[in-house]
C-alpha cells in the first residue's frame, strides 16, 4: 500500500475533482487524474490505483442519470471504443514509460486548449458513424492507457449539441462500459496487486464525495466558472509532466 503523505495529498485533489466531474459535469475533468498524481508516482502504477475507484464512482453516477442517456451516440462510440482498449492492451508493454507520461501530458494541454478556445454550438444533431467511430476508438485506447478518454469522447458529444443532462448521462453509460472492460485487460497485465487495491480502497469515501458534490453542483454554479478553473490547473500539470520528460 502507499504511504507517501504526498501521493495523499495529490490523490485527495484528483479523486474529488473527478468524481465532482462524473457526478455533474460529463467526466471531462477526470483527464486531471492520472496526471495529478503521476506527479508523485509512475503514471502507470496511478492508472491502476484509479480504476477501481472510477469504477465504483459509475456506479453511483449511473444510478443518478438512469434512463436520461442518448442510446444511437452510445452504439456508435462503444464497439470503437472496446476496439481502441484491445488496441491499447496489446500494445501496452512495448510503450514506455515516458512517453505515456508524454502522452498524458500532451492530452492535458491540448484539452485544455480545446477548452478555452474552440466555440461553444447549440441546437441537437444525431448520431455520426464515421467521427462517432473515430473518437470513440481514440477515447477507448487513452481511456486505457491513462483513463484520458474524457477529452475524445467529449470532442464528439459536444459537437451533437446534446441537452446538458442527457450529455453527462451519455457520458456516465459510456465510462461505466469502458472502465469495466478495461479491468480484464488490467487484471491480465498485473496491474491489480495488493498494494494498488489497498490503496484504491481507502480511497473510495473520497470518490463517493466527489460524486455527491458533483450531482448537487449540476444545477446549482456556473458551470464554465468551475471548468475554468479546473482546466487553469489541468494546464499547469501538464506542462509540469511535459517538462519532467524532457528534463528526463
Amino acid at each position: 500500500m502507499i504511504t507517501d503523505p504526498w501521493f495523499y495529498a495529490a490523490a485527495v485533489v484528483a479523486v474529488l475533482i473527478t468524481g465532482t466531474s462524473k457526478g455533474g459535469l460529463g467526466g471531462g475533468l477526470g483527464v486531471m487524474a492520472v496526471p495529478i498524481l503521476a506527479l508523485v508516482i509512475p503514471p502507470v502504477q496511478a492508472a491502476a490505483v484509479m480504476l477501481p475507484i472510477l469504477c465504483f464512482m459509475d456506479i453511483l453516477s449511473v444510478w443518478h442519470y438512469r434512463g436520461r442517456w442518448d442510446g444511437g451516440h452510445l452504439k456508435v462510440l462503444l464497439p470503437a471504443a472496446v476496439a481502441g482498449i484491445a488496441l491499447a492492451a496489446f500494445t501496452f508493454r512495448f510503450i514506455d514509460e515516458r512517453f505515456i507520461r508524454l502522452m498524458v501530458a500532451l492530452i492535458a494541454i491540448l484539452f485544455t486548449l480545446d477548452f478555452w478556445f474552440r466555440p461553444r454550438l447549440s441546437g441537437g444533431r444525431g448520431p455520426d458513424a464515421v467521427s462517432g467511430g473515430f473518437w470513440g476508438a481514440l477515447a477507448g485506447f487513452t481511456s486505457f492507457v491513462a483513463h484520458a478518454g474524457g477529452p475524445p469522447v467529449n470532442v464528439y458529444l459536444l459537437s451533437r449539441r446534446l441537452d446538458k443532462t442527457v450529455y453527462v448521462g451519455t457520458s456516465v453509460v459510456f465510462f461505466i462500459v469502458v472502465n469495466y472492460v478495461k479491468l480484464i485487460p488490467y487484471a491480465w497485465l498485473g496491474q491489480f496487486h495488493a498494494g494498488n487495491l489497498l490503496t484504491s480502497l481507502v480511497l473510495l469515501p473520497l470518490g463517493a464525495l466527489g460524486i455527491a458534490l458533483g450531482v448537487w453542483l449540476h444545477s446549482r454554479i456556473p458551470v464554465r466558472l468551475f471548468y475554468q478553473v479546473c482546466y487553469a490547473l489541468l494546464f499547469v500539470t501538464g506542462l509540469k509532466l511535459a517538462w519532467d520528460v524532457a528534463a528526463g
